[in-house]
């Protein structure tokens, strides 16, 4: 098909968030059993993992469990299909193949209903002459600034009392950053480290 499911929206807003779904969905499943049942979580998990395996998932149509073995799981609350008869050469071949073709049409149904979701909100970017902008992207790790990082501006004072000792503070505007994002510094380091900005 050419397509592939993004797990992480870390770096590329318009992916699916799948990832944060699914753990949004365990958490829930965890807090409602962990308030029903008492105890620990951790006990709980291969309960949640059992249960999320067999439930219905819009995704692909029906319960990973089925989509994985080709049949509902069987359960102790369920036996009514013990006495299926088992399934062997190219019958099993051609229902495995239509159950493929079915998963995957499901699968390109949620992606186009995912991504019509992810165009809902998309906005186009307009660049000016001399805006400084990725040529290609890449899954850069962390928060990229272009320049050093350096203060500009003090922008306010302030003494912090520990115990028996006052430490001056000050509030540094950094280049590059917004006021929004000025942090307060020891006086006494901004001093030494940036002497400039005290003359």
């Amino acid at each position: 098909m050419g397509t592939g499911l993004k797990f992480s929206t870390s770096f590329h807003l318009q992916t699916d968030g799948q990832s944060e779904r699914t753990i949004q969905t365990l958490e829930d499943m965890l807090r409602a059993c962990v308030l029903q049942l008492k105890g620990s979580w951790d006990t709980h998990l291969p309960l949640m993992e059992f249960a999320y395996n067999n439930n219905y998932q819009s995704s692909i149509g029906m319960a990973p469990y089925e989509a994985l073995y080709g049949r509902p799981c069987r359960t102790p609350v369920c036996w009514n299909e013990v006495g299926e008869r088992k399934l062997v050469g190219p019958e099993l071949v051609q229902i495995t193949t239509n159950n493929i073709k079915l998963i995957r049409e499901n699968l390109r149904k949620a992606q186009d209903r995912q991504k019509s979701y992810a165009d809902k909100r998309r906005r186009n970017l307009e660049f000016q002459v001399g805006d400084q902008v990725f040529l290609k992207l890449s899954p850069w790790r962390g928060v990229i600034r272009f320049g050093r990082k350096e203060p500009v501006q003090i922008l306010d004072r302030k003494e912090q009392v520990l115990r028996n000792k006052t430490i001056p503070l000050i509030k540094v505007l950094w280049r590059h950053h917004g006021a929004e994002e000025a942090t307060w510094e020891p006086e006494y380091q901004m001093k030494k480290r940036y002497p400039i900005l005290f003359s």
